[in-house]
C-alpha cells in the first residue's frame, strides 16, 4: 500500500464509514468519480480486503472499473493473462540458455537407449518466464474456470441473503456488475499465481501435466532461470544439473507426444473433478456474520486459503484418487526412464531425490493454486508407480513397459499399484499369485538365475549307481 498519501482517510482503527463507501462505489459505477490515481485504488482495495503489491494496484483498479462499467455474464480471462505477464516481468535477470541447449542433444541420445518412445518432431527449447506464461495460460484457465464460476455464483447468493433490505433493489439491479467484478477478482488472483509459478518451475513438464500444446511446442522446454535456481541447492555443476533436467523434460515430452490420448485424458479428468467442486455457501454466510470490520484482510484469507471449498464428497474422493494414480504413473515412468538414461551422470541419484522431494512438497505458487481451485497436482504415489514400471521392464521388457501406454485400459490400475503381482499376472509375467503366494518352481528358477543354486548335471540322472545326495562320481 502507498504510505505517502496523507489525504486518504484511515479507518484502520474505527468502524468503516459506510456512507463514504457508498459514495465511492456510486462514483465508480457512474464513471464520474475521482478513481484515477493509486490513492483511490488503494482505498478501494483496503475496503474490499485485497492486500496487493502497489505496483499492480492501479491495474487491478482499472480492471474492476472495466468490469463494473461493462458487465458480462462470463469472466474476462484476458485479465488473467495480463496480470500473469506483469508478475512474471519482475525484472529478474535473464539466464544464459547455452547450458540447456547443450544438454538437449546428449539427453536425446541417452534416451534412445532406454525407451522405445522416439524423439518428438518438435525441437526442445529454452524459454523465459513470460513465454512460459503466454504458452500455458489457456490450459490454466481451462482448469480453473469451473471453480471460478462456482465461486462467483456462491458469492452472489450469499450477498443476496446477507445484504440489508434497504439495499435489496440496488443489489438486484447491480447483479450483472457484481458478478463481473467477482469474476475479475478471481481472474486477477489466478493471474498472480501463474505469474509467480513461472518463477518456480524449471521445465514445461515440471508440474506433471501437459501445459503446452500446438505446433512447435511439444518437443519440451526448459526455463534456464528456474533450472539455475534449482541447481543452487545441489552440490553439482550447472551443466550436470541441466543435463539431468533435460533428460526428464525430454522423457516427459516423448511420452505425451507418442501417447496421443494422454493429454486429453489427463485434462478431462482434472476438469471433471473441478466441475464437481461445490462452494460452501453456509461458510460464506457464517463468515459474513462474524466479519470484523477492522480486519478486511479476512476476506482475502477466506478465498486464498480455500475455506470456501468444502471437504470432498465420496465421488470426488474417488475421482481424485483416479487422477492421482494417473499423475503417479506418468511421473513414475518419467523417473524410471530418466534414471536409466542418467546412469552416466555422477551424483544422478542425489539430483533425482531432490526432484522427488520438490514434487512431493510443491512450491508456494503451486500451493496457492491448490487452495484457489481445491485441487492438488502432486503425484502422491510416485515411488510405488516407479517401482511398478521398473518391475515390468525387469520381468518383461522395455517394449512391454512402454507398450502399456498404447491405450488407457492397458495401464496399471490403483489396485495393481497396491499389489504389483496382479499386474504381472495380467501380463503373463507373474511368479506369484495375486495373494503373493509364490510357486516353488518359480522360486527355484529365480534362485538358479541369481546363481544361488548349482547347475543341474545331466550325467547324474543317467548313472543308475549315482547317489542324488552325493553328486556325480569322479572318473
Amino acid at each position: 500500500m502507498g504510505t505517502g498519501d496523507t489525504n486518504r482517510p484511515d479507518n484502520s482503527g474505527d468502524t468503516p464509514d459506510f456512507e463514504e463507501l457508498q459514495r465511492l462505489l456510486r462514483d465508480m459505477f457512474s464513471g464520474n468519480g475521482p478513481a484515477q490515481g493509486p490513492a483511490d485504488a488503494e482505498q478501494f482495495a483496503k475496503a474490499a480486503g485485497i492486500p496487493i503489491d502497489p505496483a499492480t494496484l492501479q491495474n487491478l483498479f482499472s480492471t474492476l472499473q472495466g468490469a463494473m462499467q461493462h458487465p458480462s455474464d462470463g469472466i474476462d480471462w484476458s485479465v488473467t493473462r495480463r496480470t500473469a505477464i506483469e508478475v512474471a516481468s519482475d525484472g529478474t535477470p535473464a539466464v544464459d540458455p547455452a547450458p540447456a541447449l547443450r544438454a538437449f542433444p546428449v539427453a536425446a541420445l541417452w534416451l534412445d537407449e532406454v525407451t522405445d518412445l522416439g524423439p518428438t518432431p518438435d525441437a526442445p527449447r529454452a524459454i523465459g518466464r513470460i513465454e512460459w506464461v503466454q504458452q500455458t495460460i489457456d490450459t490454466w484457465v481451462a482448469l480453473a474456470e469451473p471453480v471460478a464460476e462456482s465461486i462467483t455464483g456462491a458469492l452472489m447468493s450469499a450477498l443476496d441473503q446477507q445484504m440489508p433490505e434497504e439495499f435489496g433493489d440496488a443489489l438486484r439491479g447491480a447483479t450483472p456488475m457484481l458478478r463481473s467484478v467477482g469474476g475479475a477478482l478471481f481472474a486477477v488472483q489466478l493471474g498472480t499465481i501463474i505469474g509467480k509459478l513461472s518463477g518456480e518451475v524449471v521445465s514445461a513438464g515440471d508440474v506433471g501435466i501437459p501445459l503446452f500444446e500446438g505446433p512447435g511446442r511439444e518437443g519440451g522446454a526448459i526455463l534456464p532461470a528456474g533450472a539455475a535456481k534449482f541447481a543452487e541447492g545441489l552440490d553439482q555443476s550447472l551443466d550436470t544439473v541441466m543435463l539431468y533436467l533435460a533428460l526428464r523434460e525430454l522423457a516427459h515430452a516423448r511420452l505425451f507426444r507418442h501417447t496421443k490420448w494422454l493429454r486429453l485424458h489427463v485434462l478431462s479428468a482434472i476438469k471433471d473433478y473441478a466441475r464437481g467442486i461445490s462452494i460452501d455457501t453456509d461458510r460464506i454466510q457464517e463468515f459474513a456474520q462474524d466479519l470484523d470490520p477492522e480486519r478486511p484482510e479476512q476476506i482475502q484469507d477466506l478465498i486464498a486459503g480455500g475455506a470456501l471449498i468444502p471437504p470432498k464428497t465420496e465421488a470426488q474422493e474417488a475421482a481424485h484418487a483416479r487422477l492421482e494414480t494417473m499423475l503417479a504413473l506418468i511421473e513414475g515412468w518419467v523417473d524410471v526412464v530418466t534414471a536409466d538414461a542418467a546412469k552416466r551422470i555422477p551424483g544422478a541419484e542425489a539430483i533425482a531425490e531432490m526432484v522427488r522431494r520438490r514434487r512431493a512438497t510443491g512450491g508456494p505458487a503451486e500451493h496457492a493454486f491448490s487452495s484457489l481451485v481445491g485441487l492438488e497436482l502432486r503425484p502422491r504415489r510416485l515411488r510405488e508407480a516407479a517401482a511398478l514400471w521398473r518391475l515390468v521392464a525387469e520381468r518383461g521388457s522395455v517394449s512391454m513397459r512402454d507398450g502399456l501406454w498404447a491405450h488407457p485400459d492397458l495401464l496399471p490400475t490403483s489396485e495393481e499399484l497396491d499389489h504389483p503381482a496382479r499386474l504381472l499376472e495380467r501380463l503373463g509375467l507373474a511368479g506369484e499369485s495375486p495373494e503373493h503366494q509364490a510357486d516353488e518352481f518359480d522360486e527355484a528358477l529365480a534362485r538358479l538365475l541369481d546363481g544361488e543354486m548349482p547347475p543341474h548335471d545331466a550325467d547324474a540322472d543317467s548313472d543308475p549307481d549315482s547317489d542324488p545326495g552325493e553328486g556325480p562320481k569322479p572318473e
